[in-house]
């Protein structure tokens, strides 16, 4: 019949449509994918799983309950400690630069708004540390992290961090105190290196460090009342331990 139209063009128009489709789904909103990936990289708390599978063990019943590096070294396994360290900063890193090669492919290696998404990216993966959907929406403290996000974004900036971090540590040995000095330095240097000036530029500069800082609003009220333990040190003093009889109460007053 005249005009009609082959059955493999229809076939292949059919397969162009369906990958067009999927593509489309994936990767047209260039925020989706993304955000998700990183939010979901951000949640994996490695500090629970390490610990529950070499030491059998739930690290929220141990010290202060909180699934982060600190907490882990605190258990008794040092080496668990830091592996949680490097993953959980490398996850951060990752989540940054997997949004980053997904913004290139989606926008274009020279587009504007690339930097936007890694910003992004950065502040989910951080949410998907301190609110984690596998453990009720309850996890670390997100420095490290942090950490790791800072480097994707600006490596400059991050190193800039990690020195007001030793410098505060060695001074103080409060590890809480470095935290918190060394996230509030964040907007200053990464304002400096960063020439960025968008609104979720100002967001994410702003919010992850904010974030920090209030999940150690504890820490911070101990250091205002003295009685916050340094690093590698005991309690204040006995009635810290009375207030608090529960097991590992010494160790929650340093952690971070």
């Amino acid at each position: 019949m005249r005009g009609a139209i082959p059955v493999d063009s229809c076939l292949n128009f059919d397969e162009r449509e369906l990958r067009s489709l999927l593509t489309n789904a994936l990767f047209a909103n260039r925020w989706t994918a993304p955000i998700a990936i990183a939010y979901l990289l951000g949640s994996i708390p490695f500090g629970y799983l390490l610990v529950r599978v070499f030491l059998k063990q739930d690290i929220r019943a141990t010290g202060s309950g909180n699934i982060g590096a600190t907490n882990v070294a605190r258990s008794g396994a040092k080496g668990l400690g830091l592996v949680t360290l490097l993953l959980d900063l490398g996850k951060g890193y990752a989540a940054v630069m997997i949004a980053r090669a997904l913004a290139v492919h989606t926008l274009g290696a020279n587009a504007s708004g690339i930097y936007d998404i890694e910003v992004a990216a950065a502040v989910a993966a951080i949410c998907g540390h301190v609110f984690p959907v596998w453990l009720g929406f309850k996890g670390g403290k997100g420095v490290a992290t942090a950490l790791g996000v800072f480097l994707a974004l600006n490596w400059p900036a991050a190193v800039a961090i990690l020195i007001v971090f030793a410098v505060i540590f060695a001074l103080t040995r409060y590890v809480s105190l470095a935290s918190v000095i060394g996230s509030a330095s964040f907007p200053v240097f990464g304002f400096h290196f960063v020439t960025q000036r968008t609104p979720i530029v100002w967001f994410g500069f702003l919010f992850i460090p904010a974030l920090i800082i209030v999940k150690h609003h504890g820490n911070i009220r101990r250091l205002a009342n003295g009685t916050e333990s340094g690093f590698g040190s005991k309690s204040k003093s006995g009635a810290d331990e009375e207030a608090d009889p529960r097991p590992g109460s010494a160790a929650r007053k340093a952690d971070v």
